[in-house]
């Protein structure tokens, strides 16, 4: 009667109000009369008209932006991948994908297409966009920087930070003072060419920097301390440096300049003694999600805004004022964390990848079409190499530090990235740079990025380091060893508890090593000690409650499938436990075909499930990320379905084929740990069928005859189900039982599905 009446009256409203529309329309077509409209009719067919007005719509400035928007971001996702599975930061790959889209490549061997796509009136949108993701990314730059490690480590991280940029800086110059004649810009002098070129060779791409150093596993080593507070000191450093050199190459001279930077100083000094206190008021009282309300974020928004405003409009740069306003927010973790979650995706995913781009259709390098442009490119890329690197590494070396260190030091201290073509596109801005300079100085920005992880590597093999994963108190454990990997903190304590139930009363024969992987994007710096801490916290609580020692294990990862099973492939460790893990999109055909992620299409699920021997229509409970650990790993991998896994004191075995029989050693070893009543579904009656593993049967059953019962052949219903606080099963029958949609299985409790 309800859904009637609702009905009825909505009918009777949308037909009511229709009809009344449509008779004050028809009333006021007479009101037409004698006003001379003109009615549009060239003449075409419907068709055509729909075809014009849709041409129409295609060349609206808005649906270039959004078309160029689509394929700034595909390109930037697929290359960055492309150049992460070759050890590469996915910055390089960003940078060749606006390359590639420039009249590099497509403007050259596509000129029609690039010219629809990015006709040269709409570029002034492009630039807009770009700039305001450049804003918001030095402002995160500015907060990933911890001012304490600078603090501590003052003192040997600014004799190697500044003779890393006064080396290449005087270097540079030199090189200025041989080509200033046949590649500055009419009207340019050479003192703000010089200077350019000087400022050019001296950046390091701090962000790129510490992203490698967290890959590598070096950020709680010494060398790792080292070179992160060298990179802090070395941008600090040579921001403030860019900041004098724009105010003198837009004063036209040195004492002229000498205003804008008194003003720089005083905005500064500002910034530091009274915006800042005022900020860390702010951030004392609001440091978490649910007290940092829209109107606290607008307050830290417009101190972002305003000092970008500023700051341009003295003379140093926008950039410059989104890093300082960065750099004096609240030194609060997590407030930090916070805020830098609400910008980055926005800058980062979105808006950043539209100034590669942009650099990219500015980087003509089929303009270098003369064997005497290359080698000038050669003697940029030699002197950049000589003064960031030789200058690092002799600093480091002078400081104290091995050979090998010294000489990491220096490759680590000569990465550009990104930080390079934000000083390249301001002089390239101001007029200082030609478009010849400027495609040479991206090529040795590229170049200089690239080099880092190979000249690494042959410091390693060349002093006989290995960067190893393996926690060293591995090598020290006896007979049985485990490794636990969750991704989510509180699905930790579920994995230890069953690791617990197989060692328990073998502690001193055995280990459990507790892992967690971060991607290497999510992670920054400044705060990677403290997420350490908080994603440990309640894995290590557990342990402490069940008196069970373990071993953490904490990596930031590019490739969290391919490192899980390399640590487990290489660790003297006898089964990898992971907790069950699922997107938004897994269990359609589509998102696992794509291998969807709540974010983007991600390549490297879509590669593997193209190589798997998996169907790809496999309809199963694992995710994609789960069956890559399964496929990779040589090592038994059980997973755990964590249905508010408590306890281990009634397990039911289910032997569905002949797999299964294989996992009886874990069921012995959970009855001697654990001491858990034990129920085996003998389904198919293969246990009675195999003379070793029903001597394993009997054997256990001697040991603890009341710890252990067979049942054949009975079926399995939910009385039987709802008394186990977990099942245990191979991973065949799993999936055998999954695709032939036995119903009992859904009301299944906790369940460990096991892959020898």
């Amino acid at each position: 009667m309800k859904k009637l009446k609702s009905s009825i009256f909505y009918i009777g409203i949308v037909g009511g109000f229709s009809f009344l529309i449509y008779w004050i329309i028809s009333q006021g077509r007479n009101m037409e009369i004698g006003r001379d409209i003109q009615k549009i009719n060239s003449g075409n067919s419907q068709w055509q008209e729909f075809l014009s007005a849709l041409i129409h719509n295609l060349q609206h400035p808005l649906a270039i932006l959004l078309a160029q928007i689509i394929v700034i971001i595909l390109f930037a996702r697929l290359f960055g991948w492309l150049f992460k599975k070759i050890g590469q930061p996915t910055v390089i790959g960003e940078i060749i994908a606006g390359i590639i889209l420039g009249p590099s490549f497509l403007g050259m061997y596509f000129p029609d297409f690039s010219a629809a796509l990015f006709p040269t009136e709409s570029l002034g949108n492009l630039q807009f966009l770009s700039q305001i993701g450049l804003i918001l990314f030095m402002f995160v730059v500015g907060m990933e920087l911890d001012l304490k490690v600078l603090q501590n480590k003052a003192h040997d991280a600014v004799v190697i930070s500044h003779a890393s940029i006064i080396l290449p800086f005087a270097l540079g110059v030199s090189l200025a003072y041989f080509i200033y004649g046949s590649f500055a810009p009419a009207g340019i002098d050479f003192t703000s060419f010089a200077l350019f070129i000087g400022i050019s060779m001296s950046i390091t791409a701090f962000p790129v920097l510490a992203r490698i150093v967290q890959e590598r596993n070096i950020q709680k080593t010494k060398l790792g301390t080292i070179v992160i507070t060298c990179a802090a000191a070395d941008d600090i450093t040579a921001w403030c440096l860019l900041a004098a050199v724009i105010a003198i190459v837009k004063a036209g001279n040195f004492l002229s300049s000498l205003y804008i930077i008194a003003l720089a100083i005083a905005y500064v000094f500002v910034m530091i003694k009274f915006v800042r206190p005022f900020l860390k008021r702010i951030g004392d009282m609001h440091d978490s999600r649910e007290n940092l309300s829209k109107p606290v974020v607008a307050i830290f928004f417009l101190t972002l805004i305003i000092s970008s405003y500023l700051t341009e409009v003295i003379g140093i740069h926008a950039l410059f004022g989104a890093f300082m306003a960065g750099a004096i927010m609240p030194e609060n973790a997590k407030f930090r964390n916070v805020f830098i979650e609400k910008v980055e995706d926005v800058a980062l995913v979105l808006l950043l990848p539209l100034f590669f781009v942009f650099t990219g259709l500015r980087t003509q390098i089929g303009l270098l079409n003369e064997p005497y442009l290359w080698q000038i490119t050669g003697w940029i890329i030699l002197v950049a190499v000589v003064g960031k690197f030789v200058g690092s590494a002799i600093a480091a070396k002078f400081m104290g530090q091995n050979w090998k260190d010294s000489l990491t030091i220096g490759a680590l201290m000569n990465t550009r990235g990104l930080m390079e073509l934000i000083v390249l596109n301001i002089g390239f801005d101001l007029g200082v740079l030609n478009a010849e300079m400027f495609a040479m100085l991206v090529l040795m920005a590229l170049i200089t990025t690239f080099m880092t992880g190979p000249a690494i590597d042959l410091f390693n093999k060349l002093f006989k380091s290995t960067d190893s994963l393996i926690p060293d108190e591995i090598s020290r454990i006896g007979k049985y060893n485990l490794l636990i990997s969750f991704g989510n903190p509180l699905r930790g304590p579920s994995l230890l508890r069953l690791a617990h139930g197989l060692v328990k009363e073998s502690d001193k024969n055995s280990s459990i090593t507790a892992m967690h992987l971060t991607p290497t994007n999510d992670l920054h710096q400044y705060n990677a000690e403290d997420y350490e801490i908080e994603t440990f916290e309640p894995i290590v609580t557990a342990s402490k409650e069940l008196s069970q020692s373990i071993i953490t294990l904490f990596k930031a990862s590019n490739n969290m499938e391919a490192d899980i099973a390399e640590i487990a492939n290489e660790g003297n460790y006898d089964l990898l436990l992971i907790g069950v893990g699922q997107s938004i999109y897994e269990g359609s055909v589509l998102g696992r075909i794509l291998g969807f992620t709540t974010r983007f299409i991600n390549p490297e699920n879509l590669v593997y499930r193209v190589k798997a021997t998996e169907s790809l229509l496999d309809n199963s409970v694992f995710s994609n990320s789960t069956l890559q650990i399964m496929g990779r790993s040589k090592i038994p991998v059980a997973v755990l379905i964590d249905k508010d896994f408590k306890k281990l004191d009634h397990i039911l075995f289910i032997v569905y084929s002949k797999s299964d029989l294989e996992l009886l050693p874990y069921i012995q070893k959970f009855i001697h740990n654990a001491q858990s009543q034990v129920t085996i579904i003998d389904m198919n009656q293969y246990l009675q069928q195999d003379k070793k593993a029903l001597e394993l049967f009997r054997s256990i059953e001697q040991v603890a005859p009341n710890h252990i019962t067979k049942i054949e052949g009975a079926e399995i219903n939910m009385e039987l189900t709802n008394t186990q606080d977990l099942v245990m099963l191979s991973k065949n029958s799993w999936k055998e039982l999954f695709s032939n949609k036995e119903h009992w299985i859904i009301n299944l409790p906790s369940t460990l599905i096991i892959k020898q």
